[in-house]
């Protein structure tokens, strides 16, 4: 790469899925030596979150794996952000179509799961019908602390996907 590659996650709050996803990107581009050529930054689509810290669960989660979020929640900001970011990877569909609505080309949104090694037949093949729900990440906020432990799952062969095609 020749020049670093500005990465956003996002989420609907920006306490859950996203800043776990910004945390473990960020934390295996360092193992890999590959950290200083991304900028890498979250946000959700809404604001009611903007200045708290990731829910704990989620904090709780990744540091069963040596992953440190130190995020703090902020809003997507529609002049700014799509400009500023060269890959928007949104945590699921609703996000995606969202950041569409607000005026990010469509070409820069990608679904974080799209990277996920297993899951590259389905993400090649956006016409298929479970295209869109197989490829989100869901929301674990509402649901039990099990669920934390399945995103993070899910996002750290994401975010290794991810690695592998942006170091290509």
């Amino acid at each position: 790469m020749t020049r670093p590659s500005s990465l956003l996650f996002v989420c609907m709050g920006n306490i859950c899925r996203s800043p776990m996803a910004e945390a473990i990107f960020t934390h295996l581009a360092r193992k890999r030596g590959l950290l200083d050529q991304f900028e890498v930054d979250s946000c959700g689509l809404g604001g009611w979150h903007v200045g708290e810290r990731a829910d704990p669960r989620a904090i709780a989660t990744c540091a069963k794996h040596g992953i440190a979020v130190s995020s703090v929640a902020r809003q997507f900001d529609p002049a700014a952000d799509p400009a500023r970011f060269d890959l928007l990877l949104a945590m699921d569909s609703s996000n995606a179509r969202g950041l569409i609505d607000l005026g990010t080309p469509e070409a820069k949104v990608r679904l974080m799961r799209s990277f996920d090694p297993e899951l590259a037949e389905l993400a090649q093949d956006p016409g298929n019908q479970r295209h869109r729900r197989d490829l989100d990440v869901p929301d674990p906020y509402y649901g039990q602390d099990s669920g934390f432990d399945r995103v993070y799952e899910m996002l750290t062969r994401a975010c290794n996907g991810l690695l592998d095609h942006l170091s290509k």
